[in-house]
């Protein structure tokens, strides 16, 4: 199988790093294409895979084509590639955010396997989470078959997938696609306060960091509510119930839904 990837900017990096850092996929089945050389031949000695700033080519090589450049190029991309993917033959999956499968495949101007995701820079670390939307005729028996399953192994092969319907992309893009920026403003936010106490930043980052990591697997593996997994902390009259009336004063929870209000919206009007 050859996996072609068009753009290779930080997310496409991060889904190849993932892919052959889990060993699910190997160097030699994956192929990408940048604007510029200089680009193309950082990725590609990086990660050990054929580069270069041929989209065409890619396009015409790839088994599963995955579009990764920004939604703005979109146009200007498919213009490019559109004579030389196969609707039947080649696969597209495109992570491009704010245009919808109907928009991609009127823009190929013809019938195509086409299937929507949204990953995030996680899956650089093998931790991504990805919102897979299929074309509604894929539920149709016998039509595409597999194209599911492969685009399920490709996503899972660096972190956690789930299909989707396409309304909820959005959401999507709210709670997890743009999250880690979130959750990195958090870290830095504890590692300052740590800072102000007295503490090494290199170890003030590390403990916000593992501290951020073990909450989150807790309410994964162990299936409680965030409330119930809070309370926990909380003894009576203790430090974190303090520290939880301060942040409750100032407004994070609003904060946090004003904040995924703002970039859904924004995601629905690209």
């Amino acid at each position: 199988m050859k996996i072609g990837f068009i753009g290779l900017g930080n997310m496409a990096t991060a889904m190849i790093g993932g892919m052959l850092g889990t060993g699910a996929f190997r160097a030699e089945e994956i192929t990408g294409s940048a604007r510029t050389q200089e680009t193309a031949d950082r990725v590609g000695k990086k990660y050990g895979i054929v580069t270069g700033t041929d989209n065409k080519e890619i396009a015409k090589q790839a088994d599963v084509l995955i579009l990764a450049v920004k939604p703005i190029f979109l146009p200007e991309v498919i213009a490019e590639i559109r004579d030389f993917v196969d609707g039947e033959s080649t696969l597209v999956i495109s992570i491009a955010a704010g245009r919808s499968i109907e928009w991609i495949e009127h823009e190929f101007g013809k019938t195509i396997r086409i299937i929507r995701c949204m990953p995030n820079t996680p899956a650089m670390v093998g931790e991504g989470c990805t919102c897979i939307c299929l074309k509604e005729t894929f539920s149709d028996p016998g039509v595409y078959a597999g194209d599911q399953e492969l685009a399920l192994k490709i996503m899972n092969s660096f972190g956690k997938a789930s299909i989707l319907p396409e309304r909820l992309m959005d959401a999507f893009v709210g709670v997890a696609g743009s999250a880690p920026a979130y959750v990195f403003l958090f870290i830095e936010a504890m590692a300052d306060a740590a800072v102000m106490a007295g503490m090494p930043r290199k170890q003030a980052y590390e403990f916000a960091a593992q501290s951020v990591l073990g909450s989150a697997k807790m309410v994964l593996e162990t299936g409680r509510h965030p409330g119930e997994l809070k309370d926990m902390v909380c003894s009576p009259a203790g430090t974190t119930i303090e520290a939880v009336k301060v942040l409750e004063e100032r407004g994070l929870r609003a904060a946090v839904i004003g904040a995924i209000e703002a970039c859904v919206e924004k995601s629905r009007n690209m």
